[in-house]
């Protein structure tokens, strides 16, 4: 009773923090609608991939947080600079996040539960309490992998950079428009379609396996999250790297991961009919 009460304490006070990007971001969204061009759509297009399939499905979710795959180094930690990009916090704060969402799914201790409403699983938990901002002795629970690595730790204090360095290579390429686009209405997109992973696929879409949650396979959003849409299947067996498992189910993410395995970037991939279920399940009838 106790955690209840902490936890609707916490959903009422803004995180002033996180409230100002989403706001500033939004904001400078708006005025790249009036510069439109196929080169600055195509900027974010282009961008989108390498920073929402590359660096968050693969790099944040697959790799890191469920250790999916193996991956030299090099590659790792290029995923992870792409998934920075993102604006959706460093890697230690993401995957802790993740983590905790897998452990405590659909309980008060979910950061982004549907169980409150849609919208707090969309983006509330975002502008509300601690949101991502969590203290030394839950990253040191959650990630102790991460901060054991210097160059995790180190990017996760600067995390802003790249995106920063990205803007001066957009700006020289094709000015202002294309940082608008390029990295705002990236980042507002992007933001969107991960918090559509939260929020509609725990709402709306099809279940093939009575997992312990209210996951859902929703083919739109798997449309735009490179695979990450078969939530489902992903909450069936959460460290498989594969999550689109029927012929139908476009997974880009896990063609990525087969494209890595041929040229020797992928090793010791853990798929779903060859591991044990992560959770309790049955069989949905």
């Amino acid at each position: 009773m106790q955690n209840v009460i902490e936890f609707e304490q916490s959903r009422r006070s803004i995180n002033w923090k996180n409230l100002s990007i989403v706001v500033v971001f939004h904001l400078l969204t708006i005025p790249a609608l009036f510069v439109f061009s196929w080169q600055n759509f195509a900027a974010m297009l282009i961008g989108n991939w390498i920073v929402g399939s590359l660096g968050v499905g693969l790099g944040y979710h697959r790799l890191l947080t469920h250790r999916s795959f193996k991956a030299p180094k090099w590659l790792e930690y290029t995923l992870t600079i792409f998934g920075a990009m993102a604006i959706q916090d460093d890697a230690p704060k993401w995957v802790a996040t993740h983590r905790i969402h897998h452990r405590h799914v659909e309980t008060e201790r979910d950061p982004h539960s549907t169980r409150p409403g849609f919208w707090w699983a969309h983006i509330e938990w975002i502008l509300r309490g601690t949101a991502q901002d969590h203290d030394a002795a839950t990253l040191q629970k959650y990630v102790p992998d991460l901060l054991k690595d210097k160059f995790h730790v180190l990017l996760a204090k600067y995390y802003y950079v790249p995106i920063v360095l990205s803007g001066f290579v957009l700006y020289a390429i094709g000015g202002w428009s294309m940082v608008l686009w390029g990295v705002f209405a990236r980042v507002v997109f992007g933001w969107h379609s991960t918090w559509l992973v939260n929020s509609a696929t725990h709402y709306f879409g099809k279940r093939s396996f009575e997992t312990i949650d209210d996951s859902t396979n929703n083919w739109f959003v798997a449309l735009l999250t490179f695979g990450e849409g078969w939530h489902n299947n992903h909450h069936a067996y959460p460290s498989s790297a594969r999550h689109g498992l029927k012929w139908y189910q476009f997974d880009m993410n896990w063609l990525t991961i087969r494209i890595f395995e041929k040229l020797g970037w992928a090793k010791q991939i853990r798929v779903f009919d060859t591991e044990k279920p992560a959770v309790e399940l049955k069989r949905a009838a």
